[in-house]
């Protein structure tokens, strides 16, 4: 085994999942478990809460710049999708009509839907949480 396999390679262990089973080995009765896995629940959360507290704070804010910038990449990525889906063909078809030499600029949407798909992707594992129950 190399020195960098070792390094990056090696087995990890999820310090929540460690914390875990040493819990399992301190706490024997049913009672002490379920405390102790309640407390990993809220261990768990931690980051997802402050997180969103982050996101209150920056979303309160005044100046446009800070509250402003999800929802500014939301309108740039679905302008630039209306362009490439609809803008660009139908831009093509009335050239062609009128017989132009025209070219439309082509937009690569490869970088709009990497953004658009992490932008919905936390709103689609929020729905999945509500569906299943396990948001109140």
């Amino acid at each position: 085994m190399s020195f960098f396999s070792r390094i990056f390679g090696g087995p990890t262990v999820d310090v929540i999942s460690a914390i875990g089973s040493a819990f399992d080995k301190i706490f024997t009765s049913k009672e002490e478990k379920a405390q102790a896995q309640l407390l990993l629940e809220k261990l768990r959360q931690q980051p997802y809460l402050l997180q969103a507290e982050i996101n209150r704070v920056e979303a309160s804010h005044r100046s446009i710049f800070v509250a402003g910038w999800r929802p500014f990449i939301g309108w740039v990525c679905g302008v630039g999708f209306l362009w490439a889906f609809l803008g660009h063909p139908i831009f093509e078809w009335v050239v062609t009509l009128m017989e132009v030499e025209l070219v439309a600029p082509v937009l690569e949407t490869d970088h709009l839907l990497e953004l658009v798909l992490a932008m919905l992707g936390l709103g689609g594992l929020r729905t999945v949480e509500k569906l299943n129950g396990r948001s109140k």
